[in-house]
């Protein structure tokens, strides 16, 4: 009996960034990494700051689809509340 092998190869993985503007509220950036990424106020409160530092942060690691949808919802509610916040997705 020969032994079947298949080699599973996992998807590629995307970083999503949230990119720093003038005129979202860091409160609502921490809602929305709270909310949408599953952070903890501590952690959504660290990223918020490194993006507002640096211009970008990484909000979590996720499939492509994944990444996708959580961008969209974001988008959604910041236009909803008049905010520009913007968020862009890379591989990995």
């Amino acid at each position: 009996m020969s032994e079947v092998r298949d080699d599973v190869t996992e998807p590629p993985l995307y970083q999503v960034l949230i990119h720093n503007d003038d005129y979202t509220p860091k409160a609502f950036v921490i809602e929305i990494l709270m909310k949408v990424f599953n952070k903890s106020m501590d952690e959504a409160t660290g990223i918020m700051w490194h993006t507002h530092e640096n211009g970008t942060g990484r909000c979590g690691v996720y499939p492509l689809e994944v990444a996708e949808t959580k961008v969209n919802m974001v988008t959604e509610a910041a236009r909803d509340s008049g905010f520009p916040l913007r968020l862009t997705i890379e591989e990995e």
